[in-house]
């Protein structure tokens, strides 16, 4: 039994020390907005931070970011908890790793947004950002002309800068999407029709 919890936690353990592991050296290697290109204009390092949610979002200033992390830190509970129940019941092992993925973004941004103001002495307790890095703007160019309220627009795909932590929970949040009728289905026992009763009489 020990065995089913230590595959899901250590895949989320070794997922947060590389997060960090790779924010660390970003934060203490590069500037901020400095570029390291690996991938020519399509792929690169771009150190940025940001106060809010996956993907650079924003949500309500200084208050909002306080709740934010708040609520970051109850919910990592809840997932703590719902993957216990999981592999306790035994369900379907993808399910299982899927959620430890979740779990791994989860706390690898609440690492940053509770304590990194402190470590570097830029934010209270809880006021910590997020850092961010890794850039992959795929494709360029303008929208239609013809197309309400963004023709003429420039776009970007891809555009958000994020972080391994970010994707963790993307990946997992995806496959659970995909794999929904594998990892939660269930045996319909058959139902008896009357009919079936009077032939066996």
């Amino acid at each position: 039994m020990k065995a089913a919890y230590t595959k899901p936690f250590l895949t989320a353990a070794f997922i947060i020390l590389a997060d960090q592991i790779i924010k660390t050296w970003v934060h203490s290697h590069m500037y901020m907005g400095e570029e390291i290109r690996f991938f020519g204009s399509h792929g690169m390092l771009h150190y940025t931070e940001n106060n809010g949610m996956a993907f650079g979002m924003e949500w309500g200033g200084d208050a909002g970011k306080l709740a934010l992390t708040l609520f970051r830190i109850v919910a990592v509970c809840g997932i703590v908890y719902s993957l216990v129940y999981l592999i306790k019941h035994k369900y379907h092992r993808g399910l299982v790793m899927n959620v430890a993925l979740i779990l791994a973004g989860a706390v690898g941004n609440i690492i940053d947004s509770t304590f990194y103001g402190i470590m570097y002495k830029y934010a209270p307790l809880f006021h910590g950002r997020v850092v961010d890095m890794f850039y992959f703007p795929l494709f360029r160019g303008t929208y239609p002309s013809w197309l309400p309220f963004f023709g003429g627009e420039p776009f970007e795909f891809f555009r958000p800068v994020f972080n391994l932590a970010d994707s963790a929970i993307c990946v997992g949040v995806i496959m659970i999407l995909i794999y929904q009728k594998r990892y939660f289905k269930h045996e319909v026992p058959e139902l008896s029709s009357p009919n079936s009763e009077m032939v066996e009489e």
